[in-house]
């Protein structure tokens, strides 16, 4: 029982504002040296450390990464922000409606939380304050559409889950598909009918500005627009139809935005040194917090932390349903204080024997898992989305903006977390076709 304190510890360590990852590492060796010695120890933390090195599904996440950061970098996202605002924003609330869509995309070409709110943010904040959009509908437009950098493949958050919860990283990333188009639907019909209703908070464009032909926006579309599609649908495409592992779909996937920043006369050398870097101070980071936060589980495990929680959990009698609950429940608290990240390599390792044991479908609970983890990220007080927001966002967005306009979005996130759990073929129904088509 001595090892449950390891959790307490652990938030009293993050609480002092120490980083996360060092905190793991010195609760891992603590409890470690006065359980096993120094022997055991070095044998866990030298085991842990080969599994992550060796890992091969974890080269994606570099691969991910370098993949958004060329897109940025080469300046292709602000040319797909135009060309989508060219079918858009003659409709209500076509600009929010627009953005949504570029959160969609940018999300499947880099996988990250941050990097997606963050870039499309820059370019949609100020074109919806020039046409008057109500503020709290840009703040919960641009929280809710990066928040999807979690749940829509190929999601860095996805590549790590599996390995930590054993279990297909390839499933889970074509199990996200169906949930996240139903949450970046439900936002788009969300916004067209609150800007139908109510015209003031997102009103239509000036019909006396100059608008191009169809055939300039068709030229502009084919240009613009469809090669990055195109470079997406080959990375997911590939590993629906069983032709790559994540792992080479990631590097299809980041020679294609290469091609793509040539082809557009945009790959400087200055663009490629800056993914670059970018690429290895995050992968890193992630790395070593995965190293860490691999360690601190093993050691929880091999002290006999889960057979204890194993038998309080019988102990309390909950069931399957209260068991996933209690999950639930505390990754959802977590996720107000901590990194996604490290709230997988915390939690999952010790809910996977759990779940599995319960008897729920291992990709279903690592999706819902996902899922939560989103809507906890925009959940307020402290709600991460916003603390971005606040770093891109103009004076005259104020914090009442943020969280007034973040509610009707994370309303929408529990519609489809209850759709997850009660339909569980939601996001079992992909993976299982395509596993009998194969």
């Amino acid at each position: 029982m001595s090892s449950l304190w390891m959790f307490p510890a652990l938030i009293a360590g993050i609480l002092t504002g120490f980083p996360v990852s060092f905190v793991m590492l010195s609760l891992a060796f603590l409890f470690g040296w006065s359980t096993f010695g120094a022997e055991g120890l070095l044998h866990q933390a030298v085991l842990k450390i080969e599994e992550v090195a060796t890992a091969q599904v974890l080269a994606a996440v570099p691969l991910f990464i370098f993949m958004g950061a060329m897109f940025e970098a080469s300046g292709i996202a602000s040319r797909l922000f135009d060309a989508i605002h060219l079918w858009t924003r003659r409709i209500p609330g076509g600009l929010a409606i627009g953005t949504i869509i570029m959160c969609v995309i940018f999300a499947a070409t880099s996988g990250i939380v941050g990097a997606t709110e963050t870039v499309v943010g820059l370019l949609a904040i100020p074109a919806m304050l020039r046409h008057n959009y109500s503020k709290s509908l840009i703040c919960g437009t641009i929280c809710a559409g990066g928040s999807l950098g979690t749940i829509i493949p190929p999601s860095v958050l996805a590549v790590v889950i599996g390995p930590v919860a054993n279990a297909s990283v390839g499933s889970i990333l074509i199990g996200m598909v169906v949930p996240g188009f139903m949450l970046a639907g439900s936002y788009i019909v969300y916004i067209f009918l609150r800007c139908l209703f109510r015209p003031e908070d997102g009103p239509q464009i000036d019909s006396g500005e100059p608008e191009p032909s169809m055939s300039e926006r068709i030229s502009i579309t084919l240009q613009v627009l469809v090669p990055p599609i195109v470079v997406i649908i080959c990375v997911l495409g590939s590993m629906m139809a069983g032709i790559a592992t994540p792992t080479e779909a990631s590097a299809m996937g980041a020679l294609g935005t290469v091609l793509l920043a040539a082809s557009y006369g945009r790959l400087t050398w200055p663009a490629v040194v800056d993914s670059a870097m970018r690429t290895v101070r995050i992968t890193a980071m992630i790395l070593f917090i995965v190293t860490c936060g691999s360690i601190f589980a093993a050691v929880f495990v091999a002290s006999g932390g889960l057979q204890a929680l194993t038998d309080l959990m019988q102990a309390l009698n909950l069931g399957r349903w209260g068991l996933l609950s209690v999950i639930m429940f505390i990754t959802f608290i977590a996720g107000f204080m901590l990194d996604p990240l490290v709230i997988i390599l915390i939690i999952v390792p010790i809910a996977t024997p759990l779940v599995t044991a319960a008897g729920f479908d291992i990709v279903w609970f690592c999706v819902l898992f996902l899922v939560m983890l989103q809507t906890a990220y925009l959940t307020p007080p402290m709600a991460p989305s916003i603390f971005y927001l606040r770093g891109i966002a103009p004076p005259s967005i104020t914090l009442h903006d943020m969280y007034a306009g973040i509610w009707p979005f994370i309303g929408l996130q529990l519609m489809v977390i209850v759709s997850i759990i009660v339909f569980p073929d939601v996001v079992t129904w992909l993976p299982t076709m395509l596993t009998q088509a194969r």
